[in-house]
C-alpha cells in the first residue's frame, strides 16, 4: 500500500493542473486515469483534437474563397480525410505525451486504473488501495443522453465519435445549438457536409448575448448552416441507407421529420462518476448530480475534494484548472480564490465567440444602470484586410462608474481578444482605463479600445 500526500482521481485539465502544482508545492502526489493516455477529455477527445480539426478545415475555407482574392491563384486543396484524422491524432500524441513528460519532471505517480473511494483517506485503484492526506476527485464530464437518441458513436455519435467518423458525411444532423454542436457542426460545414443544427430553445448559444446569438445564427446561415430553433428531437430511427429524425415546433407542435446520414447529439454534458462510489462513501450531491463542495472544494466527507466538471459553475477546461490550482495552493495554506464570474468563454468557429461577465440581459433583469460601447470589425484596418471584417466588439461598464462589467466579441481572433477585458475586469478597471491604453496598429486588439472609446465620447474609427 503507497501513501501520498494527494492523490488526485482524473488526468484532465483539472486533475493534472492540481497535481502538477501540489507536486511544485513539495506534496507527494499520484493521480489515477484509466485512459491509456493523460490528458481526459479535453485532449483526447474534446477541445484538442476539435481545434485541430477546426484550423485544417479554417484553411480549407480560406483557399476556396478568398485566396483567388489575394492573388493566390490554383485549385482549392483536395480533401484527404484519412490524413486529416492522422493531423488530428499527431496533435493529440503531442499534447498527452508533453503531460506524460511533466508528469516525470515533477515526481508524480500515475496509477493506472479506474479509482474508487472506499472511505476516508483511501483510494482503491484495481487490486490495490493507497492511502492519501488528500483525496480530489477530477472525474470530468460525459456526453447528457437524450430520450429517444441512442448513441452508437457511427451513426448517433457524440463529439468523441463526431471526431473520428469514417468518411465525410453528406448529411449530419446536430441536435444540441450550443459551443460543441457548432464547432464541430462548422468542421463538416466546410467539408462539404449539408448540416442542420436542431436547438430546443429560441436561439443558439443559450445564455449567450443575445445580439451576438442573433448575429451568429446570421452568419451560421450564411456559411450554409441550416438551423431550426424552438424545437424538440422526439427521437431517431437508423436504417439501412439513412437516419430518420424527428421533432416538433414548440410553437405549434407541428410535427417533422429530416432525414440525415449521422446525427451528432449535442445536448450538454453531465459529471461523470460513475464507479467512484460517491453514495456508500456518504459524498453528497446536487440535484443535478454534481458534487457538493464548500468554497475550498470541500465535499462532505473529510479530507476529499472536488473540482472542475463534477462541481457547479461552467464545464470548461479552464475553469477546471482554476479550480485545480487554486485547490493545490489552498492545501499547501496559500491564499487562492476562483471567480467564475471573470471565467470566460469562448466558441472557436469562424469568427469566434467570446464573453466574460454580464450580458445585457443580465444586466437589465437586476435592473442595473449601464452603457454599451459597440464597434464592427468593420472598422477595423487589419480585419477588413484578412476578409473577417464581420462581427463587433461590445464593452458594457456601469453607468455611474464606468466599470467594466462584461464583455461580447464575435469576430476574429475573439477568443485571444477577451483575456485582455478579463484582466482588466479582474483588477476592477473601467472602460475609460482601457480606452487609454495605447493597442499597436493595426491589430483586431484595437477594436476593444474603441468599444472601450464608445462608452464614453464615441469612437475614433466608428
Amino acid at each position: 500500500m503507497a501513501s501520498y500526500d494527494l492523490i488526485v482521481i482524473g488526468s484532465g485539465p483539472g486533475g493534472y493542473v492540481c497535481a502538477i502544482r501540489a507536486a511544485q508545492l513539495g506534496m507527494k502526489v499520484a493521480c489515477v486515469e484509466g485512459r491509456d493516455t493523460l490528458g481526459g477529455t479535453c485532449l483526447n477527445v474534446g477541445c484538442i483534437p476539435s481545434k485541430a480539426l477546426l484550423h485544417a478545415t479554417h484553411q480549407l475555407h480560406e483557399a476556396e474563397h478568398n485566396f483567388a482574392a489575394m492573388g493566390l491563384m490554383g485549385a482549392a486543396p483536395r480533401v484527404d480525410w484519412e490524413k486529416m484524422l492522422a493531423y488530428k491524432a499527431d496533435t493529440i500524441g503531442q499534447n498527452t505525451k508533453g503531460i506524460e513528460f511533466l508528469f516525470k519532471k515533477n515526481k508524480i505517480d500515475w496509477l493506472k486504473g479506474w479509482a474508487s473511494i472506499p472511505g476516508a483517506g483511501k483510494v482503491k485503484v484495481g487490486d490495490d488501495t493507497h492511502e492519501a492526506r488528500h483525496i480530489v476527485i477530477a472525474s470530468g464530464s460525459e456526453s447528457s443522453p437524450l430520450k429517444g437518441v441512442e448513441v452508437d458513436e457511427e451513426t448517433i455519435v457524440t463529439s468523441t465519435g463526431a471526431l473520428s467518423l469514417k468518411k465525410i458525411p453528406k448529411r449530419m444532423v446536430v441536435i444540441g445549438g450550443g459551443v460543441i454542436g457548432l464547432e464541430m457542426g462548422s468542421v463538416y460545414a466546410r467539408l462539404g457536409t449539408q448540416v442542420t443544427v436542431i436547438e430546443y430553445l429560441d436561439r443558439l448559444i443559450p445564455g449567450a448575448d443575445g445580439e451576438v446569438a442573433k448575429t451568429f445564427q446570421r452568419m451560421l446561415k450564411k456559411q450554409g448552416l441550416d438551423v431550426v430553433t424552438g424545437a424538440a428531437v422526439q427521437g431517431t430511427e437508423v436504417l439501412k441507407t439513412k437516419t430518420k429524425v424527428s421533432y416538433t415546433l414548440r410553437k405549434d407542435d407541428s410535427a417533422h421529420v429530416i432525414d440525415t446520414d449521422v446525427v451528432l447529439l449535442a445536448t450538454g454534458r453531465r459529471p461523470f462518476t460513475e464507479g467512484l462510489g460517491l453514495d456508500a462513501a456518504g459524498i453528497a450531491r446536487t440535484p443535478r448530480g454534481q458534487i457538493k463542495v464548500d468554497a475550498r472544494y470541500r465535499t462532505s466527507i473529510d479530507g476529499v475534494y472536488a473540482i472542475g466538471d463534477v462541481i457547479e459553475g461552467p464545464m470548461l477546461a479552464h475553469k477546471a484548472m482554476d479550480d485545480g490550482h487554486a485547490l493545490a495552493d489552498m492545501l499547501a495554506g496559500h491564499a487562492a480564490v476562483v471567480d467564475y464570474n471573470l471565467v470566460p468563454g469562448v466558441i472557436y468557429t469562424s469568427p469566434e465567440v467570446a464573453s466574460v461577465g454580464a450580458t445585457e440581459e443580465t444586466l437589465k433583469e437586476q435592473g442595473r444602470p449601464y452603457k454599451a460601447g459597440k464597434v464592427s470589425f468593420m472598422s477595423n484596418g487589419r480585419a477588413k484586410a484578412m476578409f473577417q471584417g464581420d462581427g463587433f466588439v461590445k464593452l458594457l461598464a456601469d453607468k455611474d462608474t464606468d466599470r467594466i462589467l462584461g464583455a461580447h466579441i464575435i469576430g476574429p481572433y475573439a477568443g485571444d481578444m477577451i483575456h485582455e477585458i478579463t484582466v482588466a475586469m479582474q483588477f476592477g478597471a473601467s472602460a475609460e482605463d482601457i480606452a487609454l491604453t495605447s493597442h499597436a496598429h493595426p491589430t483586431f486588439s484595437e477594436a476593444v479600445r474603441e468599444a472601450a472609446l464608445a462608452c464614453g465620447d464615441g469612437p475614433i474609427h466608428a
